[in-house]
């Protein structure tokens, strides 16, 4: 039976990006977790966090992992979605788990320029705040299978790496 590869790791740490990637590569489906939210839900991430507030969305996430089944795919996550248990037992019923590690500086850059689009960055002080979701997440992503460090190399280098670790790893 083919396993879904799961990307995991915080907003901006490039899942989607790294995913389509990776899917191209090895001739796999690509999966978005908030794109198949959206598409269920009928309205953008930042809408639903609005109108529903996270623990809403939490819900969602955890219900749309319920409704996947394992295959050949890959799937980036929310960054959140490690912050429930029974999100981990799906993902593990899924497939392998991969955490994309980027460098905190990269990762404060990619934000700024694109934090407006993110729900949970649109307040003063967002760089504090992204610091500490690092800081309580990151014991949360390191429980993946695969952990990558990256340093900001172009998305098809690091789905190269990323394939060649999952392969290694069986």
């Amino acid at each position: 039976m083919d396993r879904a590869w799961i990307l995991v790791g915080m907003m901006g740490s490039g899942k989607s990006t790294i995913g389509r990637a990776m899917a191209a590569a090895s001739k796999r489906e690509f999966v978005d977790s908030d794109m198949l939210l959206q598409h269920r839900l009928g309205h953008s991430v930042a809408r639903l966090f609005a109108v529903y507030g996270e623990a809403a969305f939490r819900d969602h996430e955890t219900a749309l992992l319920r409704s996947l089944d394992p295959g050949a795919y890959v799937l980036a996550t929310g960054g959140g979605i490690v912050q429930r248990e029974a999100n981990w037992i799906e993902m593990r019923r899924l497939g392998l788990t991969v955490f994309l590690d980027v460098k905190t500086e990269v990762l404060l850059e990619r934000l700024e320029r694109g934090r407006h689009r993110r729900p949970l960055l649109v307040e003063e002080g967002w760089e504090q705040r992204v610091l500490d979701l690092l800081s309580r997440r990151r014991p949360l992503y390191e429980q993946a299978e695969i952990h990558l460090h990256l340093h900001g190399d172009d998305p098809e280098t690091v789905a190269r790496i990323a394939i060649e670790e999952i392969e290694r790893h069986g």
